[in-house]
């Protein structure tokens, strides 16, 4: 009943109850079995049983069986019920707020050394765009398990064990973009609980393998999926947690715990480091509990601070004017399809939107000026910081939140090949001569009209379109032109016969997105270089569509589909009728 949600929950500092409001602190989740009913969608989409072991990302969760009705989920972005608001005392807090103590000289665990981290002087970046500020990052890197959701994990998972709600041999089970389940996957690791992860197919190899290795499982979902899909990395952590006994969602997006967590800590360090003297803070929005908690406790202690949140070109968490004409972005971490409920937008000053180009930018530049092994979402909040920060004068401070390390992004943004590949950095020509055709456009091959197919067409029914055509791969695009993929015969016959789907399944159980774009304004030069470690590029060009409300909105087409061979051929052939146009002038001016 409605009345089982709104019920409040006891814990040993007493009661926990339902939120709203502007602290955006949501309750822990302790009655999970009470959930909205899930789509007929959910009967089609992956599940597994109590006794299934996950076997990784490419995994194909077999079972079916049960109806919608056994199934459900919770919303992530249910209105908050918080009745704690800003200017309450402490003293008047529902939840519990473990004093901040310093760590003891020998750590128990490695858990010791969560949180806690250094806040650093920043000066050649600052000093290059003329800021007058002192500028300093709270580098969450350093935390144990190298990010700022941490302190998230740990304080999810120990509040829930105060409560009662988790015991020794239960699951945990977590819908995330990679950070926070890596601070789960260690916390489990060191209390001894079985640990899924789901995560998007977007999140870096980088922090699968960290998951892996902490002895994680992990259920890759459609990056393009919206969260409410039952594709959505939230339905198929909801999907796992129905089926498999004594398994709870800590819930990062609806759980008190997260916002807490820096409330009572990195907040509490950021003043002490301060000397409770702060001007202005700069945070990236995910789930938003780093912004909601640490602006919260700033609010109270330094009314006059100004709270800027960033927020990626794409995400729908900082109300724009007009349309986001992105739908997505690079940058892992912050910026969501939804708004959570842990978010409280009212306590945000200034929202600021980030680019894909100016973030990793930025963050190599951290790395390469000031020293700062950083993630690529520090690029964004840097860069929001040197703009905002222009109207802060001498003796002034700016914090800047730096959430994690460049160790989950090796093979992105500080790699050159991908920033080429991905527009962000400018290709480097040969040393020697260019060759002739290393300056012409991708619209010079003059591409064939490419065969696509729907993600809903079978697997048995793709292979049989590929072979007819005689072709080994084919871009995957929806009835409204979304591209969401690649299929490949290799990939579908290998998913085959590894059993991870049947001749019947959706062809988007198999999609590869490890695939490369190309404009037909870029050269063959960046084409050449891409298919030097890639088999294809997808040859795309943008338009714009007016909508009923008179709005543009610009949407990526699929062009044609270019390999290797199709350059080759293309330098060849050119190459063949000079030669041939220098012989017969040549026997002419005999």
């Amino acid at each position: 009943s409605p009345s089982a949600v709104r019920r409040s929950h006891q814990t040993a500092h007493g009661t926990m109850p339902s939120v709203c409001g502007s602290a955006c602190l949501e309750d822990v989740p302790t009655d999970l079995t009470h959930t909205e009913k899930s789509s007929s969608a959910d009967r089609d989409a992956p599940s597994v049983t109590s006794d299934h072991r996950l076997s990784g990302s490419e995994s194909k969760l077999k079972d079916r069986e049960g109806t919608a009705d056994q199934r459900g989920w919770i919303r992530p972005d249910l209105p908050s019920r918080c009745t704690w608001r800003l200017g309450a005392a402490v003293s008047e807090s529902p939840h519990s707020h473990p004093a901040h103590i310093k760590p003891p000289s020998i750590l128990p665990n490695i858990l010791g050394n969560i949180g806690h981290t250094p806040l650093v002087r920043l000066n050649r970046i600052p000093k290059e765009f003329g800021l007058k500020c002192d500028m300093l990052a709270k580098c969450e890197f350093f935390s144990a398990g190298g990010s700022v959701k941490d302190r998230v994990a740990l304080r999810m998972v120990e509040d829930a064990e105060r409560a009662g709600i988790l015991k020794p041999g239960d699951t945990i089970i977590e819908p995330t973009s990679g950070n926070t389940g890596i601070g789960l996957a260690l916390t489990a690791a060191v209390k001894g609980y079985r640990c899924i992860i789901t995560m998007p197919e977007k999140m870096s190899p980088e922090k699968v393998d960290v998951l892996r290795a902490l002895g994680a499982e992990i259920v890759r979902t459609p990056t393009s999926a919206a969260f409410d899909s039952p594709e959505s990395h939230v339905r198929a952590a909801w999907r796992l947690k129905n089926q498999i006994p004594n398994s709870h969602i800590l819930d990062q997006y609806r759980n008190a715990s997260n916002p807490l967590a820096h409330y009572d800590t990195t907040a509490e360090e950021i003043l002490e480091q301060c000397d409770g003297k702060l001007d202005m803070l700069v945070a990236g929005a995910g789930t938003g509990g780093t912004l909601t908690g640490v602006a919260r406790k700033l609010k109270e202690r330094c009314p006059n601070v100004k709270i800027v949140g960033v927020d990626p070109e794409g995400s729908v968490l900082a109300a724009s004017k007009e349309k986001n004409e992105k739908t997505s972005s690079e940058v892992e971490g912050i910026g969501y399809d939804f708004i959570p409920t842990v978010l409280d937008k009212s306590l945000v000053d200034l929202w600021y939107k980030s680019s894909d180009v100016e973030t990793f930018t930025m963050a190599r530049r951290l790395i390469r000026e000031e020293g700062l092994l950083c993630g690529g979402s520090s690029g964004s909040v840097m860069a929001a910081a040197v703009k905002t920060a222009q109207q802060l004068e001498e003796g002034q401070r700016c914090v800047v939140i730096l959430a994690d390390s460049v160790r989950n992004y090796m093979s992105k943004f500080l790699s050159d090949q991908w920033m080429c590949e991905k527009g962000f950095h400018s290709l480097e020509e040969p040393v020697d001569v260019k060759p002739w055709w290393w300056d012409l456009t991708v619209q010079s091959l003059h591409l064939s009209v490419p065969l696509t197919v729907s993600p809903s067409v079978s697997c048995q029914t793709t292979v049989e379109i590929l072979k007819e055509n005689m072709m080994d791969q084919a871009p995957v695009v929806t009835e409204s032109g979304a591209i969401v993929g690649m299929v490949t015969l290799e990939t579908v016959l290998s998913s085959l016969l590894a059993d991870k789907v049947e001749l019947s399944d959706a062809v988007s159980l198999v999609l590869c997105k490890d695939f490369r774009q190309v404009q037909l304004t870029d050269s063959l030069g960046k084409l050449s270089h891409i298919l030097e470690t890639h088999n294809v590029a997808l040859v795309v060009y943008d338009r714009t569509q007016y909508v009923t409300d008179g709005s543009a909105i610009r949407r990526q087409t699929v062009f044609g589909v270019v390999t290797a061979i199709d350059l080759l051929d293309y330098i060849t052939t050119q190459e063949h009728r000079w030669s041939s146009k220098c012989s017969l002038s040549d026997n002419e001016s005999l």
